[in-house]
């Protein structure tokens, strides 16, 4: 089970994130998010040999990949309505494509959503609600568990010690993406809330 934490500004709870074993760190670069981060904060910060993902929404792929090549990053996260065409210029091994499973009538009808774009994406990510990310609304598509996913795919929306046990029973995702539910407030984490988030998941693995 790979765990990510996204929206981390701060170099204490990227420092505790390496020493819990987390296996994706998350970078918001969008402007308007509460937890925008520059990207050379982000190369100044521990952790390289852990996989860096750069979330962006707006961004030009021009910015993206001055922001990628500044931060040093592994991977690229994409909200908002990218085209497979725009995936594939950035690199299918390094495409993570949110999608908001609410958006859709049905697993048939975003089955062929993840179709079109599972060529030229490495990770999907499932987020709650029908837009944006970081709000800590949980996923209410009670026909997750019956989607057929053609990429390995990260859980996200209002993930935290209290709820995850639930959602990976439901789901059975390849990841999981906690941010809101693992926070004092945007952009600040809870030590313990992170503690035991990353402690409960690993103890249903073994």
């Amino acid at each position: 089970m790979l765990i990510k934490i996204c929206g981390l500004t701060r170099e204490e709870d990227v420092k505790q994130c390496l020493d819990l074993g987390v296996d994706l760190l998350g970078y918001i670069f969008e402007k308007r998010s509460p937890r925008c981060i520059d990207p050379e904060t982000v190369a100044a910060f521990p952790g390289r040999q852990v996989c860096r993902v750069g979330v962006f929404v707006r961004h030009s792929l021009q910015e993206i990949q001055f922001v990628r090549q500044t931060a040093g990053l592994d991977l690229i996260q994409l909200h908002g309505d990218y085209s497979p065409a725009q995936c594939e210029a950035l690199d299918p091994e390094t495409v993570v494509k949110v999608f908001w499973p609410e958006r859709y009538a049905g697993p048939e009808d975003m089955g062929r959503e993840l179709e079109r774009f599972a060529p030229c994406c490495r990770y999907f990510l499932f987020d709650g609600g029908q837009a944006g990310g970081g709000h800590g609304r949980t996923l209410r598509s009670a026909w997750l568990a019956r989607l057929d996913v053609p990429r390995p795919w990260f859980l996200a929306g209002g993930l935290c010690a209290e709820n995850v046990h639930n959602f990976l029973q439901e789901c059975k995702p390849d990841g999981l993406d906690m941010n809101s539910g693992v926070e004092n407030r945007p952009g600040v984490k809870n030590s313990e809330k992170l503690k035991l988030s990353v402690r409960t998941i690993r103890r249903r693995e073994t």
